[in-house]
């Protein structure tokens, strides 16, 4: 009787510790993709010219890299406004342009937006309400987001639109995906930590946008 005690007990405690981690988690992903929003707008205001490839890929790995090794401070948070700072402001240029080359460029960003949205809050939802266990997915989507990123790279150094695209459309499948494990994940205990899975689903909601915007300028934008 007392085991039983003790195994429902430690069911519980698990329950509550991975309820608070969903909790602050998705109260920061706000906070953070409010203030990314703020910084893609001064970005905009400024007409802040794209930033170059290289040094873009610096800031974003170097404040990833930064925000993993304060995970467990308090500092973790501001490294975590600084990550998504810095990718709301390299954001705005890519935004101005899509709102100046295309005439129905304002309806691009927000179709762009409400598909980011829908398929976050979509799939989040299915994985908590379903509790389903994604963690197989973790291999695959490692391997594909690892494919799809030296893909990107190859699409932007050689200058090939079409694989451009295509690596587009793996994102958004491959991002899709990620929401899935990540949820799963803060569910069932394997994500402890609030502030990566933060990033984890900050990053995926990014990438997913993008995409999105690349293919809708592609196939739904008028000059």
């Amino acid at each position: 009787m007392a085991t039983n005690e003790r195994v429902i007990s430690a069911g519980q405690e698990r329950a509550l510790e991975s309820n608070k981690v969903i909790r602050n988690t998705y109260t920061l992903l706000s906070l953070t993709l409010a203030f990314s929003a703020v910084m893609a707008g001064v970005s905009m205001a400024i007409n802040a010219p794209p930033m170059n490839f290289v040094l873009l890929l610096a800031g974003y790995f170097g404040l990833l890299f930064l925000t993993s090794y304060l995970r467990n401070s308090v500092w973790g948070l501001a490294s975590v406004f600084a990550l998504t700072g810095f990718m709301g402001f390299t954001l705005g240029p890519m935004l101005s342009f899509y709102m100046t080359a295309f005439s129905n460029g304002s309806q691009l960003v927000m179709t762009a937006f409400g598909g980011t949205a829908a398929i976050f809050l979509g799939l989040s939802g299915y994985a908590l309400t379903t509790r389903k266990n994604f963690s197989f997915m973790g291999g695959f989507l490692f391997a594909g987001i690892l494919v799809a990123f030296l893909a990107g790279i190859g699409a932007v150094v050689f200058s090939l639109p079409g694989l451009m695209l295509a690596v587009s459309a793996m994102f958004i499948m491959l991002m899709a995906g990620y929401i899935l494990y990540q949820t799963s994940e803060m569910v069932h205990g394997g994500e402890t930590n609030y502030i990566m899975a933060t990033v984890g689903l900050y990053v995926a909601i990014y990438n997913i946008f993008t995409s999105l915007l690349h293919l809708l300028g592609v196939f739904g934008g008028n000059d």
